[in-house]
């Protein structure tokens, strides 16, 4: 789930570690295949190849898994499956915006699954365009605030990437994202490189253009109900939100 709620984001940063790792893994992996069928097999010249391959790694999947997918992807055993993107839209609880991209080579079994998990969990599904008008694709670029003792700031990220382009840096409590337009995406990452930063991930996103206030716990609940049935779903890679938890409710929901 992406949002602009500090909690949101733990939140998501914790599920990477908790019993989904092996739906994780299949997602990453399927954008490892995909990156590697779009632009050729080879990292070196396939940058969004070295990025899915990089946060694939960040997140422990293992070399053999990573290997394979660059093989099916560039065609090098022909096992590759053809995968379309698709979105999909709805609104949840508080008129919460939800934007659910797909990578799936089965349009019908994705959209029955993502009808089913948004339906079932008292959300609806939108009109196509009527979410995703306020929407637009970002570059985001994950540095870790701790490389290796050295605490790194703002101002040290802002400096290294300048030349880069890059439309902000937030703080997001143990790393530090920087915002691009998706083109420099690539160009921020290789300046965080030549500054000798690590990096947890380089990808382009959906962001929203305004957050969406939810008013009750139960409302954070029901939404976050949506989101981990949708997140089920092999089919959906990403769930995009333009939620905003205010601390208050935060701080109720880490009480329970």
């Amino acid at each position: 789930m992406a949002g602009h709620s500090k909690w949101a984001t733990t939140k998501h940063k914790k599920a990477v570690i908790d019993a989904k790792r092996g739906k994780l893994f299949a997602k990453l992996v399927k954008n490892v295949e995909v990156a590697a069928r779009i632009g050729g097999g080879d990292p070196a010249g396939n940058p969004t190849l070295y990025d899915a391959i990089q946060k694939a790694k960040k997140s422990s999947v293992p070399n053999d898994n990573i290997d394979r997918a660059v093989k099916r992807g560039s065609g090098a055993d022909g096992e590759g499956a053809n995968y379309d993107t698709v979105m999909y839209e709805a609104y949840g609880p508080a008129g919460v915006a939800i934007l659910i991209e797909c990578l799936t080579d089965n349009r019908n079994r994705a959209i029955s699954d993502v009808r089913v998990a948004v339906t079932r969990n008292g959300a609806t599904m939108a009109d196509g365009g009527s979410v995703q008008r306020i929407f637009a694709r970002k570059g985001i670029v994950i540095v870790p605030k701790d490389q290796d003792g050295r605490q790194v700031s703002e101002d040290d990220v802002l400096e290294a990437t300048i030349d880069a382009e890059p439309e902000d840096v937030i703080d997001l409590g143990d790393t530090l994202e920087i915002v691009s337009d998706p083109a420099q995406v690539v160009a921020v990452r290789q300046a965080v490189q030549a500054a000798n930063l690590d990096y947890d991930s380089a990808e382009v996103e959906f962001r929203a253009d305004f957050d969406q206030p939810l008013t009750s716990v139960d409302e954070a609940q029901k939404l976050f109900r949506v989101i981990d049935a949708l997140e089920d779903s092999d089919d959906v890679q990403n769930v995009y939100t333009n939620v905003d938890i205010p601390e208050d409710i935060a701080s109720q929901l880490e009480e329970e």
